[in-house]
């Protein structure tokens, strides 16, 4: 199993960034997948998941109404829309695989997901 995540970068506050995870080694369309982040000295925190076959979603308080999470099977692919960027939301993000097959629904537990892609920094200026 591989996720290669991109996309993050140095913005300001109040812009956008997609980040972008591709899987690859399983069967994409049969695993819910989520994004998570940890800034330095904190621990890792749930932002977004979107179950395997993309009808189902959650998001963490932080980001609700500002992100969007889709998944795209056809390319092997998740995304992540962030919008309206704070700074608090500086950290390095990570797209994880769910480790159950076609769960029913959307887990926000770090522990159930049994694959993590490598990060990709995102840096947010007041």
């Amino acid at each position: 199993v591989q996720l290669q995540a991109s996309g993050g970068g140095l913005v300001q506050a109040g812009d956008f960034l997609r980040l972008s995870c591709v899987g690859s080694g399983f069967t994409f369309s049969s695993h819910a997948m989520g994004w998570f982040r940890q800034a330095p000295g904190k621990e890792r925190e749930f932002v977004a998941a979107i179950s395997w076959g993309g009808s189902r979603t959650a998001y963490g308080d932080s980001v609700k109404g500002r992100f969007t999470i889709y998944k795209a099977n056809s390319n092997n692919a998740v995304y992540l829309h962030m919008n309206n960027l704070k700074p608090e939301d500086t950290a390095l993000y990570y797209c994880a695989r769910d480790q159950v097959t076609r769960r029913l629904g959307v887990s926000d537990r770090v522990s159930e997901y049994g694959d993590w892609g490598q990060g990709t920094q995102v840096t947010v200026s007041s």
